[in-house]
C-alpha cells in the first residue's frame, strides 16, 4: 500500500480555513478515475489554479517542495461533506502523510486511515500554535503516537489501534489479511474447512 509509517520530520502546509470539504480537496469533476495516480495535481484545483488552469503563485501548495512539506495543518471540520475516497488519495498523491486539525470529519478519518493518510486530532492551543507557523519542522511519531515540534513537550495524539497497526506495517486491511494467509489456511484445515 504504502511506505511504513513510524516517525515523519517534516515541514508543514497550512490551510486555516474551517470546514474544508471533500469538493473542495478534489472537486467531483475529477472522481471519473479509480486510479490514484495523478489526483494529487487535482487536489484543491480550485485553489490553486485560475480559470484558464495556471498555478496561483499565492496559494500554498503551489509554492512549497511538497517532499519537503509533508504534514497538512487545517481548520476545523476538515475532510466533511461527502464520502469520497478520492479525497485521502490526492492528499496522498500531492505528498502528504499527515493531515492535522482540532475535528476533522468521521468519514475522511476513516478513508484516510485505509489510504496511508494519518489524520491527527489535537487540541486548540497546539492547533493555534501550529496555525501560526506556516512550513514549521514537526516530528509525528505513530510508535509512540506522539507530536513534536520546537522545545515544547510531546503533544500526545490517539489512532484507532488496528488502522495504527497497518499504517506502522505499511499496508491496508488488505494486506494485514494476505499477509496472514498461511495462519488462516492452517486454521481452516485445522477446523476441516479448507480444500
Amino acid at each position: 500500500m504504502s511506505e511504513p509509517f513510524r516517525a515523519l520530520t517534516s515541514r508543514t502546509i497550512v490551510l486555516p480555513q474551517e470546514s474544508i470539504d471533500t469538493d473542495q480537496i478534489i472537486p467531483a469533476r475529477f472522481l471519473t478515475t479509480t486510479s490514484r495516480d495523478g489526483l494529487g495535481a487535482k487536489a484543491f484545483f480550485d485553489w490553486r489554479y485560475d480559470i484558464t488552469g495556471a498555478p496561483k503563485p499565492e496559494f500554498a501548495l503551489n509554492i512549497v517542495d511538497p517532499t519537503e512539506h509533508r504534514i497538512l495543518v487545517a481548520g476545523a471540520n476538515f475532510g466533511c461533506g461527502s464520502s469520497r475516497e478520492h479525497a485521502p488519495w490526492a492528499l496522498a498523491d500531492y505528498g502528504f502523510r499527515a493531515v492535522i486539525s482540532t475535528s476533522i470529519a468521521d468519514i475522511f478519518t476513516s478513508n484516510a486511515l485505509k489510504n496511508g493518510l494519518l489524520p491527527i486530532e489535537v487540541d486548540a492551543e497546539t492547533h493555534a500554535a501550529l496555525l501560526e507557523r506556516p512550513g514549521y519542522k514537526i516530528t509525528i511519531d505513530l510508535e509512540r503516537c506522539e507530536l513534536r515540534f520546537a522545545n515544547l513537550a510531546p503533544v500526545s495524539f490517539r489512532v484507532e489501534p488496528f488502522a495504527r497497526r497497518c499504517l506502522l506495517d505499511g499496508v491496508d486491511t488488505l494486506g494485514w489479511l494476505l499477509d496472514r494467509s498461511a495462519a488462516i489456511a492452517a486454521y481452516e484445515h485445522k477446523r476441516g474447512l479448507g480444500t
